[in-house]
């Protein structure tokens, strides 16, 4: 297929998926691990500096051995991440859609897979404009049915964004919750009304469940915006993230009851969790729900050579929860509540149950609650709450201007 070729009309593309909110995902049961980050970095945000010498990598793999001609397409996006009214040629330079042309087989897996990878910028593709983009790829020209999105942001720094997180919150003190105190330094940047042209998005540990949207400033001056004393920035502290490593065949790593081979493929099975009923928070170093894939016996590429493995997870409770629902959250599954993070409760063995395909590596995951009719879950029904636990936030902060057709990415900041 020539890279120029594109059947579907765009305005067909943005009309259907127009009212869309877009998160990374994958879309295609044969398609697994989605990655996307710095290029050479572990665990970095998908963020990349305008007009700098950042590398975006994306990569996933394809459960089989046949060769796919994965075609990808990048879309510009509000700040909420549904598809922004710009026509390509004003946010892209270059070609608008690009072929995957960087795969690899895997080498001596029990589960056969295919490596796909690229990179944004590139070449042949490059971003004028900051803010969020949407990455869809797809196969066969069929941009209607993506098999995997991935989102990234685009940043231009304009204001310098200061961040405090404290325990003594406007509801409690040193108890369960964090609240943060949030300053944007306009540095002589130019606003009209900043009431209005700014938005902002708090994430913590890349949750979008919970992210905070749609708050004003508590006080506003030509030189700075404060966001102070306000209840909608107060997070439930949660506790430290469990984990476990399942890079080597041959060591039973940490978080693992036993590794067995099955004369297909291998089961790991995770030694049995509990609820957290401490009242003392306890310190242990984990990454916020990231992983990493790992393979210790590689001899090559990592990326090809990680075998999948079958991991069950169980979390005794003794009874089910009859007001909501038990999820596996974490960066593994990109933090979306659905059916790959939920868990089925077994009467006979007084548990919550859950086997998920995953590669070789280590993982960080927690057990959420998600109440009946709720869209934002707990931590602290299972895992406790604490407000000394180290979380990571993130602020964007994005200005449309009077007359704008575009949000802009001005600021970014991370604390923990």
């Amino acid at each position: 297929m020539k890279r120029n070729l594109f059947l579907i009309p765009l305005f067909f593309v943005m009309s259907l998926h127009s009212q869309t909110i877009y998160h990374t995902q994958i879309l295609h049961p044969t398609i697994k691990t989605l990655q996307i980050g710095l290029s050479g970095q572990n665990y970095s945000l998908p963020l990349i500096q305008l007009n700098s010498k950042d590398i975006l990598e994306i990569q996933f793999d394809e459960l089989s051995h046949n060769i796919h001609n994965y075609t990808y397409k990048v879309f510009h996006c509000n700040a909420d991440w549904t598809l922004s009214n710009l026509s390509t040629n004003e946010y892209l330079e270059g070609f608008t859609t690009g072929n995957i042309y960087d795969y690899a087989l895997s080498q001596n897996t029990t589960y056969q897979y295919t490596h796909y990878r690229f990179i944004l910028p590139n070449d042949e593709m490059n971003f004028k404009i900051s803010g969020n983009y949407t990455v869809m790829i797809y196969e066969e020209n069929k941009i209607e049915n993506p098999v995997a999105i991935a989102c990234f942001s685009v940043v231009e720094p304009k204001v310098n964004i200061i961040a405090k997180l404290r325990a003594n919150t406007d509801i409690e003190l040193s108890g369960r919750f964090q609240q943060l105190d949030i300053e944007v330094g306009l540095n002589g940047y130019r606003l009209q009304d900043p009431q209005s042209e700014i938005k902002m998005v708090i994430r913590q540990n890349n949750r979008i469940d919970n992210q905070v949207t749609n708050i004003l400033p508590t006080y506003l001056s030509t030189e700075k915006l404060s966001y102070v004393n306000q209840k909608a920035l107060i997070f439930e502290g949660g506790n430290e993230y469990r984990h476990f490593d399942m890079s080597s065949i041959y060591v039973v790593g940490e978080g693992l009851d036993t590794i067995r081979f099955n004369k297909t493929f291998y089961d790991v099975y995770l030694k049995e969790d509990v609820l957290s009923t401490s009242k003392n928070y306890l310190s242990q170093p984990d990454l916020n729900g990231k992983f990493i894939i790992h393979y210790q016996e590689a001899f090559d590429d990592i990326n090809t050579e990680a075998d999948y493995m079958q991991v069950h997870f169980s979390l005794y409770t003794g009874q089910p929860y009859f007001d909501g629902q038990v999820y596996i959250g974490g960066e593994y599954n990109y933090n979306l509540l659905n059916e790959t993070s939920q868990m089925q409760y077994n009467f006979a063995e007084g548990r919550y149950n859950k086997t998920i395909l995953l590669k070789q590596g280590g993982y960080n995951y927690q057990y959420w609650f998600l109440p009946k009719g709720e869209k934002k879950a707990s931590v602290e029904k299972i895992e406790g709450s604490y407000w000394q636990t180290n979380n990571e936030y993130t602020i964007y902060v994005y200005h449309r201007p009077w007359g704008g057709r575009y949000d802009k990415l001005i600021g970014v900041k991370v604390i923990d």
